[in-house]
């Protein structure tokens, strides 16, 4: 499988997308500033016990308190094989006031805090460490039996007698010599002492630790010579080819550093698939499709035949539509990145061989997904559960917003999706042989760029020599704008265009 990776940052973003044989298969978006906090360890303070729950709120200076569970005697660590964790931990006994270390483990959502634990982990590239939680697993990833059996005694060495920590062998730590774990090993170790000091005289609510920003987080889990690697941002570039000459499973002439005058999510068609990803309906290579209903409970998806009529009779026509249903399923929930319940509403199958059959292809698209899924037996009614852990945020948060004019019933596009289409655009009109550019848009959007400092980094770089001049419209959707190329720098203008300037 032909696998690309393409990242860049603008606009205070940073994105990730990855192509597996020309299709979108992931993509993913990160606020540079106070991005992913899923992995943050943060000091954090109790200021309320729910006993009826057995939950505690902990402040920890982020915009919503956290939820921590009082029962949590182990983390899940299901997706691995590995030694049995100690259930018999007492519950925590926490009373307001109390102050402690916790770790995010599911990231803000809706009117909900982040949900945090006291079980930290640390992640490297072939070794997540628990310094407080005495478990010894493996990537099930790994099936050599004689492989598994030594990294795991590798692994149970570099405890040192210390069964209160332990270790999770990672897909990638086959590749590497003992020496290499050990010295993994080692600098997780010191992440935490480091964190331990730190937290010693901390204020609540400083951040203790914080995983790597989005670009390296991924490249971090990826290896082969297979892939390739597309960077449209030069600072980006040369922080992951330092990190690349690290390694010795990716050459570095796969990192590739694109130089184009246009957008490069444009230029290599990612843009138009990244659209797609947020259209409730989805076509199948067949002729049915899939309609994707998002609720604040769960994810509703409905399978139909649409212009597919099949050949032989009905039960077979169902069972081919629900077959490449469930192919296409596995797909869009990891490009759209759903998380926690999906519902799957099947076309009704009456033989029972065609439901398994069905069951047995969703479950097997799904195990290529890096998100933990578990799938449940399909019902007499054809209907399919399944949960996918979320990991960072869906896709359709980047894409879209509530609109304000009907309680947030409908959509309309969110404000650093306009800036991305803006942007865009820009790079096409100067790309073309414009020397300047006359953007008319909302109001609204128009004093973000100017606060927020959004071009800031264009107007020092591919656009120093470009001019910018826009007109605001209060009458304006935050989502509509038009750009008039000029081939003279000081055009005739409208007395209401401002030239744009830091």
């Amino acid at each position: 499988m032909k696998k690309q990776w393409f990242f860049d940052r603008y606009c205070g973003q940073q994105f990730a997308a990855l192509l597996e044989d020309g299709n979108l298969a992931e993509f993913a978006v990160e606020m540079e500033e106070n991005g992913d906090v899923v992995g943050n360890v943060y000091k954090g303070v109790v200021t309320n016990v729910l006993s009826g729950m057995n939950a505690a709120f902990i402040s920890c200076g982020l915009e919503k308190n956290c939820y921590l569970s009082m029962e949590e005697t182990y983390t899940d660590y299901t997706k691995y094989d590995g030694t049995p964790v100690s259930t018999n931990t007492k519950p925590l006994s926490l009373q307001i006031g109390d102050e402690l270390i916790v770790q995010v483990t599911k990231p803000p959502r809706g009117n909900k805090g982040a949900k945090v634990t006291t079980h930290l982990s640390f992640v490297g590239r072939r070794l997540i460490y628990l310094p407080r939680t005495d478990f010894l697993g493996i990537s099930r990833k790994i099936t050599d039996d004689t492989q598994r059996e030594t990294l795991l005694k590798i692994a149970d060495a570099m405890r040192e007698g210390n069964t209160n920590e332990g270790f999770i062998i990672r897909t990638q730590a086959p590749y590497a010599t003992q020496q290499q774990l050990q010295k993994e090993a080692n600098y997780l170790k010191k992440l935490y002492a480091e964190m331990c000091r730190r937290a010693e005289n901390a204020p609540v609510g400083t951040v203790l630790y914080q995983d790597e920003e989005l670009p390296v987080r991924t490249l971090r889990d990826t290896f082969g010579d297979d892939v390739s690697i597309y960077v449209g941002d030069e600072e980006l570039y040369q922080k992951l080819r330092a990190l690349i000459r690290l390694r010795d499973d990716i050459p570095e002439e796969n990192l590739i550093k694109h130089n184009g005058d246009r957008s490069m999510m444009r230029q290599y068609g990612i843009s138009p698939l990244v659209y797609e990803a947020v259209n409730p309906r989805v076509p199948l290579h067949n002729g049915g499709y899939l309609v994707i209903d998002h609720t604040e409970a769960m994810t509703v998806i409905d399978v139909n035949t649409g212009s597919y009529i099949g050949k032989d009779n009905l039960e077979d026509t169902v069972f081919s539509v629900n077959l490449e249903a469930a192919k296409e399923i596995a797909r869009q929930v990891r490009l759209r990145n759903i998380g926690g319940i999906v519902v799957v509403d099947f076309i009704d199958m009456v033989e029972e061989s065609h439901r398994d059959a069905v069951t047995q292809t969703l479950e097997s698209y799904l195990a290529a997904d890096r998100a933990k899924c578990k799938i449940l037996p399909m019902s007499e009614f054809c209907i399919t559960q399944f949960t996918r852990k979320q990991v960072g945020l869906p896709v359709l948060s980047f894409m879209v917003k509530g609109c304000s004019h009907c309680a947030g019933i409908g959509y309309v596009h969110e404000d650093i999706f306009v800036l991305t289409r803006l942007r865009a655009d820009l790079l096409d009109c100067f790309a073309d042989g414009h020397e300047a550019a006359l953007i008319e848009l909302n109001e609204n959007i128009y004093q973000k760029i100017v606060q927020k400092k959004t071009f800031a980094k264009e107007l020092v770089g591919r656009w120093k020599n470009k001019r910018l001049y826009f007109v605001p419209h209060k009458t304006y959707p935050e989502d509509y704008f038009t750009i008039r190329g000029e081939k003279d720098a000081f055009p005739n203008l409208p007395d209401r265009a401002q030239l744009l300037k830091y």
